[in-house]
């Protein structure tokens, strides 16, 4: 089963929901901001990405912050993610504990999902 973490208002989630759907995939929807995130997940995903790929620096959220409150290492980032997971690159898509997409790229969908 997919797990699509990400909020439910943002265009890109959106379009990548909208290709899931055309596609026949079928996910259960993790909303951060009913949900939010623990710190055991984000750990998890730090395993296998890092931090400086999960936070979205380009997202409106880190445009947001003021310079002091911008990580500059990966614990920091984890308490940003915890307590603003508007800040993690959407959507993340993990499958058997795996992230298998950040973000929407509809031709590395079709390679993730085509098989």
């Amino acid at each position: 089963m997919y797990i699509l973490y990400a909020i439910p208002n943002c265009d890109t989630v959106k379009k990548a929901r909208t290709w899931l759907a055309e596609h026949g995939v079928e996910y259960q929807f993790h909303d951060y901001k009913k949900q939010g995130i623990d710190r055991k997940t984000i750990e998890h995903w730090l395993t296998q990405k890092p931090w400086e790929e999960l936070v979205n620096r380009a997202g409106a959220t880190w445009r947001q912050l003021p310079e002091a409150e911008k990580p500059t290492q990966s614990e920091a980032a984890i308490e940003l993610m915890i307590h603003k997971p508007s800040v993690i690159r959407r959507p993340l898509i993990e499958a058997d504990g795996k992230i298998i997409a950040l973000g929407f790229k509809p031709d590395a969908y079709e390679n993730v999902f085509s098989h």
